[in-house]
């Protein structure tokens, strides 16, 4: 794990975001693929939330207290309680917010020592500094791809035959 590359990753979300998000029609931003999906637009609302209370939080707590302490548990699904704002007001609130958290990361002064230390995660126990940033990169990078995903469901059939060949039409973006 390297910080630098981690923490380089993070900061273009909000860009790959946005560049997906800005200016699409309503009909495309919430839209789902059904029951216990999310939309491209609430998908975005979910990595902001993680932002706000989960990631940052989580290594600061560690860096704090370690294994004394248990995570607070994610509420994944927060941001479906939201009142809907336009897109761009979204992507800013995720912008600014990615911004601060990643300048408070880097306040830390993390060091590659400090990757082993551990926290206690809720659901799966002992876990290092170093699986909690692993995890919120993939985390932001799995969520663009369910939002790719979720945007091309919108043509799942009008493909045609060269469906065949884009495996991403036959997946849907579940609530994760």
């Amino acid at each position: 794990m390297d910080i630098s590359d981690a923490t380089n990753l993070l900061a273009r979300t909000p860009s790959a975001v946005s560049a997906l998000l800005l200016d699409l029609p309503e009909a495309w931003l919430h839209r789902d693929d059904g029951p216990d999906t999310w939309s491209a637009y609430a998908i975005a609302g979910h990595i902001l939330h993680g932002d706000a209370t989960n990631w940052l939080p989580r290594i600061q707590l560690i860096v704090a207290h370690g294994t004394g302490r248990t995570f607070e548990p994610f509420n994944r699904v927060a941001m479906l309680d939201w009142s809907r704002e336009p897109v761009s007001s979204l992507l800013d609130r995720f912008r600014e917010t990615r911004s601060r958290v990643l300048e408070d990361l880097d306040a830390l002064g993390l060091t590659p020592d400090d990757l082993t230390s551990t926290g206690t995660h809720p659901e799966f126990g002992t876990v290092t500094l170093s699986q909690v940033l692993a995890a919120w990169v993939a985390h932001d990078l799995t969520h663009l791809a369910q939002i790719g995903e979720v945007l091309a469901g919108r043509y799942r059939d009008e493909v045609g035959p060269y469906r065949r060949y884009m495996p991403a039409l036959d997946r849907f973006a579940p609530a994760e």
